[in-house]
């Protein structure tokens, strides 16, 4: 299984190599506005070297884990007590639904005059763009918890925090998990998103810095490490919610 994966990976990689390539021949763009995928490997073969990837990309990882831990503890928790207080739920719903289609970059210009340059404007822009899928999603999950499931919890006298810790969590987890999902491929985009108007530092500043030096093939090059980087934090995620629903697996 793993094999034919990993040969899957492959295919798709030189496959996409080859359709850049051609585009490049048949469209007959010279480097300076598409660069060749020799000229990228070049250009990242450079940033490895002089360590200029390993400190943007140290940057925009503690970045990325900072502002979507917070946000997914603050969704999961706000989102057992909304999910569980109807009424408390139908007055937050719409702000919610007013808030969450809001852009989270449209709040830069705010986040910015408020913390300035550095990490905490993009922390701020990673937390919302990952905060609404988990709540919303965990509201929903904990409103579809099954009767019975309660039922059986009154009976044995769980009430209060352990009851939603022990019972209520771990039955809506699988929904959750979907949120936990969909927040790291937003978070993700809005980092970098973030990054190239309010930071100096992160992969999203490498993009804008070189494109303002005109390096495209540094441009492309920081794309393909932010592409490599979502896949490994989607494939990450992943992992972990496999190992908790393989812990918590004889509750479903």
């Amino acid at each position: 299984m793993l094999k034919s994966k990993i040969g899957a990976g492959l295919i798709s990689f030189v496959f996409v190599i080859g359709a850049w390539q051609l585009v490049i021949w048949i469209g007959g763009y010279q480097e300076a506005l598409l660069p060749s995928p020799l000229a990228v490997g070049r250009a990242i073969f450079s940033l490895i070297e002089d360590g200029t990837l390993f400190t943007h990309l140290q940057v925009s990882l503690f970045r990325f884990f900072i502002g979507y831990i917070t946000a997914v503890l603050t969704g999961i928790i706000l989102g057992l007590i909304l999910g569980r207080t109807p009424k408390v739920w139908a007055v937050a719903d719409p702000i919610v639904q007013v808030l969450r289609p809001v852009a989270p970059v449209a709040w830069t210009p705010f986040i910015v005059l408020w913390f300035g340059i550095g990490n905490i404007p993009a922390i701020a822009i990673i937390f919302i763009a990952a905060f609404f899928p988990v709540l919303l999603t965990t509201v929903s999950a904990v409103r579809k918890v099954p009767d019975n499931y309660l039922k059986t919890a009154i009976n044995l006298e769980i009430r209060g925090p352990t009851l939603l810790w022990k019972v209520i969590f771990p039955a809506s987890f699988p929904s959750i998990a979907n949120g936990l999902h969909i927040a790291v491929g937003t978070a993700w985009i809005f980092l970098v998103a973030g990054e190239m108007v309010g930071a100096q530092s992160g992969l999203g500043y490498l993009i804008i810095d070189s494109r303002n030096a005109l390096d495209l093939d540094f441009v492309v090059a920081g794309i393909v490490f932010i592409g490599l980087l979502g896949l490994a934090l989607d494939k990450g995620v992943g992992s972990i919610e496999r190992a908790i629903l393989k812990q918590w697996g004889g509750v479903y």
